[in-house]
């Protein structure tokens, strides 16, 4: 039997004898009372009286468990390593961090462990891992991490379920809801696999099972067809929200405006690397959008003559004049506003852009 299964029996067990113990004591007390002081009956002795009530009470809690008016509930302390995380699961486990993690790795700490445990599974056929996580990637990683960190004694604190893909994928689903850190990109795309996995692609039955609406959901499967290379321009998978990225994954399937947005989240998406070996702050979401939502009619504008991109105090900055065989002329506008530093980047920014488009200095 599993140490914390043994354990609650042993508690459950102690009180039944201890409510025996109290009922011998009152028993006792009534028969020394005056009244029947003339006619004392001579009690068994204490070993049988103990060796009874033990019985009775380990009779009555088995009783109990058998009918199903006391519930037992398997827990599990696991060493993290021997056990993976579902692929069914919405949370992206790779982009989890100590920094993402820090309030619930303090609350371990503070409370001397986990304290509410996960939901795993028992699996067949992987010499490396026991159980997979269901719920509770989090405090899987977080555990993980202490134990690598200085906390080699912590250990993974896991109840175990019997559950089909289906019915684990709602269990995962229904604690990712409260959790906000759980990006609307990861809940759409783990959606999108389980509408193929679990559903054979019936959106309705999807949505009835998981009691959301079917319009909303039908918008997180949409969501879900975002290209990495478009999901790249942003600073984090977690900065594409459902109602922006449901407009960009619409103008997508304009043919014509497709490539036009592709060529913009490359040219995005090397910015922000820059950013990051910089240092600098990344390129805010709703920066990203804008942008991209308007490379089509920008593209138009580029092959119809000159584009003037204006500063941030809307005068103009720069203009692309000409695109030819000969090369490119951009011209400086002075009085902008901005610096030096700003206007080269800016310059920089849209010999990029023509570059991805085809049109560059390297043709």
């Amino acid at each position: 039997m599993a140490r914390k299964q043994s354990d609650y029996l042993a508690a459950l067990l102690a009180d039944e004898e201890m409510a025996e113990t109290k009922a011998e004591k009152s028993a006792e007390a009534i028969s020394e009372s005056p009244q029947d002081a003339e006619s004392p009956s001579p009690a068994p002795p204490r070993g049988e009286r103990l060796r009874g009530t033990t019985l009775l009470g380990r009779e009555s809690a088995l009783a109990r468990v058998a009918s199903g008016e006391v519930r037992q509930v398997t827990q599990l302390l696991l060493d993290p390593a021997r056990v993976r995380v579902w692929k069914g699961n919405a949370r992206s486990y790779e982009h989890l961090s100590e920094e993402s993690c820090a309030e619930l790795i303090d609350s371990i700490i503070a409370e001397g462990g986990q304290k509410v445990p996960a939901v795993v599974r028992r699996i067949e056929g992987d010499p490396d891992h026991d159980y997979e996580v269901i719920a509770g990637t989090r405090r899987h990683w977080s555990i993980s991490w202490l134990r690598a960190n200085s906390y080699p004694q912590m250990q993974f604190v896991a109840q175990v379920a019997q559950l089909d893909d289906e019915a684990a994928f709602r269990l995962a689903d229904l604690e990712n809801r409260a959790r906000k850190d759980v990006s609307d990109l990861e809940r759409a795309r783990n959606y999108a696999q389980a509408l193929h996995d679990h559903y054979g692609s019936h959106l309705t039955r999807m949505a009835d099972r998981l009691k959301l609406s079917k319009g909303w959901l039908s918008k997180m499967i949409k969501v879900a067809s975002l290209p990495d290379q478009v999901v790249a321009a942003f600073a984090s998978p977690a900065d594409v929200q459902l109602k922006p990225a449901y407009a960009l994954s619409q103008a997508l399937d304009d043919r014509k405006a497709a490539p036009a947005i592709l060529r913009e989240a490359k040219a995005i998406a090397r910015l922000q690397d820059e950013h990051r070996r910089e240092g600098d702050p990344a390129i805010p979401a709703n920066e990203v959008i804008a942008r991209l939502l308007a490379a089509p009619e920008r593209n138009a504008e580029r092959t119809g003559g000159p584009v003037t991109y204006n500063s941030g105090f809307d005068r103009p900055a720069l203009t692309l004049q000409s695109v030819n065989r000969q090369g490119v002329t951009l011209r400086l506008h002075s009085g902008s506003g901005m610096s030096l530093e700003e206007l080269v980047e800016l310059a920089r920014c849209v010999l990029v852009d023509l570059e991805l488009e085809g049109r560059g200095l390297q043709r």
